[in-house]
């Protein structure tokens, strides 16, 4: 008889041991997600909705209606958001408007002295006289216009960027003779902030009207940054085009006046070598007899530091392209905890085409890391077309068949 007791004991003990037990681990759980602060790095603007984190955690939304606002500026319908999006056409876009780009409400109420609008770095009559003057010829070199604004919200600490349109973007689709734009922008030197426009399909005047607000970034910390608006045109079955690039140093540009409006010219991507980013040593051979691309990825050094540890995880990833598109793509493995890699792997791709006047080759070297996207390292490409030692080396397989060549290479930002 004692035994069963004993036993009826333990037992009920043991109950109330587990639920207590698996209710300490429920309020932890709760109390845990209820301290953790949301990761709002920036907030995205869409067509003058506006979004920020106050306004997400009392679940409100703040948008504008530009049927409304044309009229006589009544007040915002509390579906605004939605009749917003309606406008978009059949391919997604929203039609061009006339309408005042839309702030937040804090910066418009805010201070006339701080965030007064005005206009820098426009278009002068001469240049615009100039421009008229071109030649047919010098007008297909254009690449095109970006026009934005910058302005600093010093209550809330935060950069604000508006993309608002370009123009006269050159046509990447030679079918239809117009492109799909899109913007990604980057906020050097860290490349903490990477953010991008949505695609607009069939345009050369693509009109965005996108705001990225940036919080935690103090104003003194401005004149240190740099801005990177890189114009792609979107390609549903290869790589995207590259259309062009603008680069905005922020020092000495003067936020504490206002709104700032600005436009620069789109100029061609910049291939040039870029300092840190590494070396790699490749080595290729071409077969004409079996027409076959031998490709070896022997070596990277002086890789910079990406990790918070202080040390990469580098791989190396290599993509041939025939005629702009990826036929193939190989891969190397991942070398742990070093800026200084071997990798030794060799690679053989068939070539489709008689020769390699249309095939070239690129080398992507990413930093592995399993909690998040890989981001790339350096970038090398190797073909006709290529510049520097790219080009270079691609002569000198062409020339010399059956010899496998080698050389190191500096590798340019991804």
């Amino acid at each position: 008889d004692e035994i069963p007791t004993v036993v009826g004991i333990f037992s009920a003990f043991g109950l109330v041991f587990s639920v207590s037990l698996f209710a300490w681990i429920c309020c932890q759980r709760k109390s845990s997600k209820s301290n953790k602060t949301p990761p709002y790095k920036f907030v995205h603007v869409l067509k003058g909705v506006d979004i920020y984190p106050e306004n997400l955690n009392s679940k409100k939304k703040f948008g504008a209606d530009d049927k409304s606002e044309a009229k006589n500026k009544s007040a915002m319908p509390k579906n605004s958001l939605h009749l917003d999006l309606e406008k978009r056409d059949l391919n997604g876009n929203f039609p061009k408007t006339t309408t005042k780009m839309q702030g937040s409400p804090d910066l418009e109420n805010s201070s006339p002295k701080h965030f007064s609008e005005r206009k820098k770095d426009s278009v002068s009559p001469d240049s615009l006289k100039s421009i008229a003057s071109l030649s047919s010829e010098d007008k297909q070199d254009k690449l095109g216009t970006l026009f934005f604004s910058l302005e600093y919200n010093f209550e809330k600490k935060a950069f604000v960027v508006n993309i608002k349109e370009a123009r006269g973007l050159p046509a990447m689709d030679e079918q239809s003779m117009t492109s799909d734009p899109y913007i990604k922008m980057t906020i050097l030197p860290e490349k903490k902030h990477k953010v991008k426009t949505r695609v607009l399909r069939k345009t050369l005047d693509p009109a965005f009207d996108e705001t990225f607000t940036f919080y935690g970034i103090p104003y003194s910390q401005i004149q240190d940054l740099t801005l990177h608006f890189m114009i792609l045109s979107f390609d549903r079955f290869s790589r995207d085009d590259v259309i062009g690039e603008v680069l905005i140093p922020l020092a000495g540009i003067e936020l504490s006046e206002g709104r700032l409006l600005m436009d620069r010219e789109i100029i061609k991507r910049n291939v040039r070598k870029s300092s840190g980013r590494g070396e790699l040593l490749v080595s290729l051979c071409y077969q004409s007899t079996t027409n076959t691309l031998t490709v070896v990825v022997l070596k990277a050094r002086h890789l910079p530091k990406s990790d918070v540890s202080g040390l990469s995880d580098p791989y190396v990833k290599v993509n041939l392209y025939h005629a702009k598109k990826r036929i193939s793509k190989k891969k190397t493995h991942v070398k742990k905890c070093t800026p200084n890699a071997v990798f030794n792997e060799l690679f053989v791709f068939d070539i489709p085409c008689e020769g390699l006047d249309d095939i070239s080759i690129e080398f992507l070297v990413l930093d592995s890391d399993r909690g998040s996207r890989n981001e790339v390292i350096g970038r090398l490409t190797l073909g006709s077309s290529a510049e520097g030692t790219g080009g270079e080396h691609w002569k000198e397989i062409c020339e010399y068949p059956r010899r496998q060549i080698a050389k190191w290479h500096m590798l340019c930002d991804g």
